[in-house]
């Protein structure tokens, strides 16, 4: 069996990549209200800051810091995951190890995360999360993508409203903090 060793920091910031396990499927996009919902009654049990948040419709990227001392970010990531599932109607296909756990097949097991180390790790992780809808293609700049806290952040003065577009790959943007 897998040795899963995660690194944990007491209210530290955290990079998450959550995936579907159908990578061609859309159920994040189309039940966003469901997947918001989660979040939001998670967030209400076990607090998280969320520093910023994309949805695509096959995967979701995060970056949340904990609460001091708190370095529980598993059993958030795993409340979500249970709760949107909870609020889908099953039509997934699933394996026989899947029904054979009682186990829906909609979520790949696992999730990747990476402990934000610095200032500079934080900005790049944040341009990240906010680029991916135009580097998979689903928009031609961030301004296009509803779901992403891209929005959030241009109110702040911390992006222009173009960023990100035309190919570009520039991710110089204003002062990037939680």
């Amino acid at each position: 069996m897998p040795d899963y060793r995660r690194h944990r920091v007491p209210g530290g910031t955290y990079f998450f990549t959550i995936n579907l396990l159908d990578r061609r499927a859309d159920l994040l996009t189309r039940h966003i209200d469901a997947l918001r919902a989660a979040v939001r009654r998670t967030r209400d049990e076990r607090p998280f800051h969320i520093d910023a948040w994309v949805v695509l419709p096959d995967h979701m990227h995060c970056v949340i810091t904990l609460p001091p001392g708190d370095v529980d970010y598993s059993n958030r990531i795993k409340a979500i995951k249970i709760r949107f599932v909870r609020a889908v109607a099953p039509q997934e296909r699933r394996s026989a190890v899947r029904i054979a756990k009682g186990e829906r097949g909609i979520w790949q097991r696992r999730f990747w995360e990476h402990t934000l180390r610095d200032e500079a790790d934080y900005a790049r992780h944040i341009d990240y999360v906010h680029y991916n809808p135009v580097k998979h293609g689903h928009a031609t700049t961030m301004a296009q993508w509803p779901h992403s806290t891209f929005h959030r952040w241009v109110r702040r003065g911390a992006y222009p409203t173009d960023w990100g577009g035309n190919g570009s790959e520039d991710m110089a943007g204003g002062e990037r903090g939680p």
